[in-house]
């Protein structure tokens, strides 16, 4: 007489299984988005925006391609503004950001106000990415995303214009001296080799 009793357990215990075996895959759906969103270490700072002062977390580039430069309105290579915004316009919508940060640091070739190198910036190149407010990349008051890329790469900027680039899961991926050009091939090779690749924990 106990027979008919088994099935509704077991189709209970059953029913249980599948919920938390249902509970658990949502959780650790949850857990991988939440890694695929987590801002690198690299990127976990916040510098003021060079035009309005207000200050930006660049964990909001998280996912992209970075070129990283400390730049100078007074040195020999100015005209490379023009390549990086060249660069800029070229490849933002496959997922490039140049981030400019102004350094008065080498030759005190950048002496300006924030507004003076804004003003600069735009009636000259016509510069659309990304700057922030002039900071230190060489002292001990560095800017401390300098500071991580000089750790990191081996290779501190010794003058105006040194790039780093940065890929998109926020490691840095190469170091290129102040002399070389935004169109260098190697340069626009690695970039695009990055563009080209998906941040880690994304779904193709």
């Amino acid at each position: 007489m106990a027979t008919p009793r088994i099935v509704p357990l077991v189709a209970l215990a059953l029913t249980c299984a599948f919920l938390a075996a249902r509970a658990g895959g949502a959780q650790a759906g949850e857990a991988d988005v939440a890694t695929a969103d987590a801002c690198p270490q690299l990127l976990d700072r916040e510098f003021n925006r060079l035009q309005t002062g207000k200050p930006e977390s660049l964990c909001q580039y998280r996912g992209k391609v970075l070129l990283v430069v400390n730049t100078a309105s007074y040195c020999g290579y100015t005209h490379q503004y023009e390549g990086l915004e060249g660069l800029y316009r070229k490849y933002k919508d496959r997922g490039l950001v140049v981030l400019g940060f102004p350094s008065n640091d080498f030759g005190e070739q950048e002496p300006g106000s924030n507004k003076e190198i804004a003003e600069f910036c735009r009636l000259t190149y016509g510069v659309e990415f990304p700057m922030f407010e002039k900071s230190s990349v060489k002292t001990l008051r560095a800017n401390p995303l300098f500071a991580d890329l000089s750790e990191r790469t081996g290779q501190g900027p010794k003058w105006n214009f040194q790039k780093y680039v940065i890929d998109r899961n926020g490691n840095p991926a190469g170091a290129f001296a102040s002399k070389v050009e935004p169109s260098d091939p190697a340069l626009v090779a690695l970039l695009e080799k990055l563009l080209a690749d998906r941040p880690a924990g994304t779904k193709g």
